[in-house]
């Protein structure tokens, strides 16, 4: 039986990876999920029994990365990110593996194959930390580039980048356009969470995803959240909360 260790942060990321684990190996037991890089330092400090970490980078409370200067986890690493940028980094830690979100099925049953073989090989080199590089740039993702919507009877192509904001109003994503014309969406704003390009959209909460050339500013709010203020004006404040700030601070600075 493997044990699994997941850091992670958003509740839909640890569901879907839950579930791709119990399709690909039913024995793989879950012994701790945790959110935050504190946490995760006091688990390792404390903690010895498991046999491999998934882990993403951008945390409640900050950068993953952050826990290697504390402690170093004994078993290896498997990554699930969003982000491309930090693959290099990410095998200098004891990482077999970086995939990126959306997690297909395939590609993380053979990270815990790669897993199961890693006794019998040799510690990876700077060369081969460069390869594998290479080919994920070579898989990058595909992002969705553009909605077809309808207004009457006509059918409109919009540019994904034209959108500003999408959003949940009475159970039905809508999405404001730069020019502040609104659009109704099929699916659900975690399909187009998925669909889209993490480094322009992000989800600042429950009921917005925005785009980042349409923040304007960020005001500070009461006990710690952000008020995320986008042109056009949304007509509800589009809040961050406490636990997410610092990781929204941390995307709109890639940029």
């Amino acid at each position: 039986m493997m044990k699994a260790v997941i850091i992670e942060d958003e509740h839909s990321a640890v569901l879907n990876l839950e579930h791709l684990l119990k399709s690909i190996d039913a024995s793989i037991q879950i012994v701790e999920i945790i959110d935050t890089v504190t946490d995760a330092i006091d688990f390792f400090q404390k903690e010895k029994n498991y046999d491999v970490v998934f882990m993403d980078i951008h945390l409640a409370d900050g950068n993953s990365f952050e826990i290697f200067k504390e402690v170093k986890p004994r078993s290896p690493i498997i990554f699930t990110t969003a982000y491309e940028q930090y693959a290099i980094q990410a095998f200098k830690v004891n990482s077999i593996d970086y995939l990126l979100k959306p997690i297909q099925e395939n590609e993380l049953k053979n990270a815990i194959e790669k897993l199961k073989q890693t006794q019998s090989q040799l510690p990876i080199s700077n060369q081969q930390m460069q390869g594998l590089f290479n080919l994920i740039r070579g898989q990058k993702k595909s992002y969705r580039q553009s909605y077809l919507v309808q207004k009457g009877d006509i059918l409109t192509p919009i540019a994904s980048n034209d959108f500003a904001f999408f959003y949940i109003q009475n159970g039905i994503v809508r999405g404001t356009t730069i020019e502040n014309v609104i659009y109704h969406l099929d699916g659900k704003l975690e399909d187009l969470e998925n669909d889209l390009n993490p480094q322009e959209f992000y989800r600042a909460n429950r009921q917005y995803l925005v785009q980042r050339s349409a923040i304007k500013n960020l005001s500070i709010y009461f006990n710690g959240r952000l008020i995320v203020n986008v042109i056009p004006k949304a007509k509800k404040q589009i809040i961050v909360s406490k636990a997410n700030a610092p990781k929204f601070k941390a995307w709109l600075n890639q940029g």
